[in-house]
Order: structure tokens, then sequence, then C-alpha cells
């Protein structure tokens, strides 16, 4: 009975709601089909207990820090040394046979996305031009043409590039777009889009500069072409897809957000991604109607908040967020905001505010009353808060209890993020050497 109810909410949003936000010009067989598979697929990887989740990640985080401060100052960056500064980079980082072993990445990933393998166990496709020239019959060597094609890939790129995307980028699942070993922009053109979709990690390169795309004729299968509308201008857009992973991405100037995860999806970890000089940084929930994304689920770790920031670092409607080690540089209006009941919670990250007095506050609690908002379970432990800055909790004791996590399982304290986030963004990564 849940399940079918939940299957004529999600198409009866997909119906009225997808013409104006998934940029479909047309939303034909194929995108009726996808889009009761993606419900599944979110009916499937929901977590009911997404502390547990988060105790997980936790766990790693401590375990790494009581290693480095054991033998602090062994490996570090100014002796030429290989340094990796938290569990996820960790389990791959500083290897030498990382080209070898690409595919060694995929069972890195902590938090809600950790399923998401993305190409693991498919070809190795190799990206050797740049062009974007051909929406409905890419070029092959493209990678617009890796990413329509229907089998597992592991994506790299032959060579630095600079990729101009005439329309926005639409992937298929069981995709891992690989920077690592050039040093691969994605600029001054359209996004990526993940619409419908399971399995997907995106690491190691820059997306900047995106803007709005005319839409039009776009394949976005080897079995299918559509008629697409305008594009928003997302940097890296997840609509409906879950088991996603953004990694060690560098992400700044796009007309609209910089990541943005909405229509029901969930298993998503945003992580060593270095973000900047934007205004709306990352959305998870677009509307205030769909009420299935109570079930989006997100984990926003190690990664670094720089200047020109003004919001959204993340705001979430309905759904969950486990924002842990991350850092905050003097973001210019808020940085963590809810809509619609959220439930946040926050560990040990730095928060370092702006000299705007007006900026000081960490959270933003929008279209709710001050009674409703308070009792939204917002809790902050083991933050660091610097330059005036402060959190607002709020929830019922009683309803936080069950969030309260042992206390052998905390993160790293927010007095290691600097650390901890050091090498956020795409790495320069040379063959036959550690990354």
């Amino acid at each position: 009975m849940e399940l079918a109810r939940l299957k004529l909410i999600f198409l009866f949003s997909f119906m009225i709601l997808i013409p104006c936000l998934s940029a479909i010009a047309e939303a034909d067989e194929v995108w009726r089909r996808r889009a009761e598979e993606a419900m599944q697929t979110t009916e499937q990887y929901y977590d009911p207990d997404p502390v547990a989740v988060a105790s997980n990640l936790n766990m790693k985080v401590q375990d790494l820090s009581k290693q480095t401060a054991a033998r602090r100052g062994l490996l570090n960056a100014e002796s030429g040394q290989c340094e990796a500064t938290n569990p996820i980079d960790k389990c791959w980082r500083c290897k030498e046979n990382w080209v070898e072993d690409r595919q060694a990445l995929a069972g890195c990933a902590l938090g809600f996305g950790s399923k998401a393998t993305g190409g693991k166990g498919g070809k190795i496709y190799e990206v050797t031009d740049s062009s974007d020239n051909n929406m409905e019959n890419p070029k092959v060597g493209t990678l617009r043409h890796a990413v329509i094609q229907k089998e597992p890939l592991w994506i790299i790129f032959a060579k630095d590039m600079n990729i101009k995307l005439q329309q926005e980028l639409v992937v298929q699942g069981n995709k891992t777009i690989d920077g690592r070993g050039a040093n691969v922009h994605i600029a001054n053109g359209a996004g990526i889009r993940l619409q419908f979709v399971q399995n997907v990690i995106i690491h190691g390169i820059h997306i900047h500069n995106i803007s709005p795309a005319s839409g039009g004729m776009i394949r976005d299968s080897v079995d299918h072409v559509g008629n697409r509308g305008p594009s928003d201008g997302d940097a890296v857009s997840v609509f409906g897809s879950s088991n996603i992973w953004l990694d060690h991405l560098t992400l700044s100037k796009a007309q609209d957000g910089l990541i943005d995860a909405i229509q029901g999806s969930t298993a998503i970890t945003i992580s060593n991604c270095h973000l900047s000089n934007h205004d709306k940084a990352i959305l998870l929930g677009a509307t205030d109607t769909f009420t299935e994304d109570k079930k989006m689920q997100v984990t926003v770790a190690f990664n670094r908040f720089d200047k020109g920031l003004v919001q959204r670092m993340p705001c979430i409607r309905f759904g969950f967020a486990h924002v842990v080690n991350n850092d905050y540089n003097q973001w210019e209006m808020y940085a963590i905001g809810g809509l619609k009941g959220p439930t946040i919670l926050s560990q040990g990250n730095r928060f370092f505010a702006s000299d705007n007095k007006n900026a000081k506050e960490v959270t933003k609690r929008m279209d709710c009353s001050p009674e409703e908002g308070n009792g939204w379970i917002w809790r902050s432990e083991g933050d660091v808060f610097l330059n005036g800055a402060y959190f607002n909790a709020s929830g019922d004791p009683k309803k936080q209890i069950k969030y309260e996590l042992n206390d052998v399982i905390k993160p790293a304290p927010g007095t290691e993020v600097q650390r901890i986030t050091k090498f956020a963004g795409a790495l320069v990564c040379k063959p036959g050497q550690q990354c």
C-alpha cells in the first residue's frame, strides 16, 4: 500500500512539477519509466536509521584522528611526502600504483553515499576529445559520448582539457567520471545532470562559470534522444537519483546552484570539495510541496566552504543532513539553512564568521514561525565557532535523544578541521607518483 501511494505521488509530481524543474520539454514514455524506477530506488535506499550511518562515519574519523595524533608530523606536504588527512582520502591516496588500480576508489565513499560504486567493474573509457558539438550523435572519444553508454564505465581523460558543454551533460547510471591524472575543467558552458539514475561517482575535476543552456534535441542514452527544455545553470544537478558520490571537486561561479539534489534524490555524499565565489552553494530539495524529500539523506563531509559564498552550505528541505568536519570561512548571509522541518546534525565543523555583524549566525530557518522552527531537530556537537559565529540549535530534548551518538564514535573535533580539509578540491595527480 505504501509503495503504491509513493508511486502515485511520484508520478503525479513528475507530470506536474518536472516540466518546470527538470528541463524535459516532453515527458515521453522513456522518462516516465525512468521516473518510476527512480522512485522505487529511492524507497530501497532510504535508511530508517540515519544515525547509524552517521555513527559509522564518525567512528572512521575518530580512528584516523587517533592515528594522526600518534604520528603527527611524520608525513606532511612541506617535506614533500604525501599526506592523507581524512578517512576517505586515507583509503586511496598516497599510493604510487593508483593509475593501475583506479577503481579501488569505488570502495572509499563514506556516509549516505557509501554504496556508490560508479563504473566499478566496467571498462575504462578514455576521453580524447574535448569538443562538444553534436548533441544528438556525440562524437566517439568525447565526454558526452562516454556518459550516454548504458554499461558501467570508468571514464578518464587522456590529457588536460577545457570542456565547454553546449547543453547540459545528461549522465547515465553506473558511471565514474575520474579526473585524476589530468587537469580537467568543465567551464563556460552548461553543467552536469544526473536524472533518474543510480550509482554515479564524479571525482577530481573543476566545474566553474556554468550558465543556462537553451535545450533542444539531446541524446541522453544510446537508444534515446529527447527534446529538453532550457537548463537552469547548475554546476551539478542531481534529480530523482540515488547512490551518488561527489568527491574532490573544485566548484565556483554558476548561474544557479553549485550542487542541487532534488526530487526524491537520496543516498548522497558530498566530500572533499572546495566551493567558493558563488551565491547558492548546495540546495537539497527544491520545492515545499514534494514531501517525499523526507527520505532525502545526504552527508556533507570534509569540504572547504571558502570566501565569496553567500548561503546554502547546505540548505535542506524535509530530509536529513549530516554535516561533519567541514571548514566554513566567512559566509555572507548564513551557512546552514532549512525549510519544512529538516533534521540537521552538525558535528566537528569549523565556523569562521565574516566581520559583518549581520552574518554571524550559522543557521537560518525559513518560511516558518519561531514556534515551528524551534521544534526542528538541529544539533551542534563539537563545532568550533570563531569571530562571533554561533549556531542556533533547536528541538525537543526528548526527541533529540534518539540522535545521541556514543562518545567513542564522535568525529574529529572542529579544531582539526583545517588539517582535515587541507586537500579539498581537485588534486594534482601524476601517473607514477603518489596522489
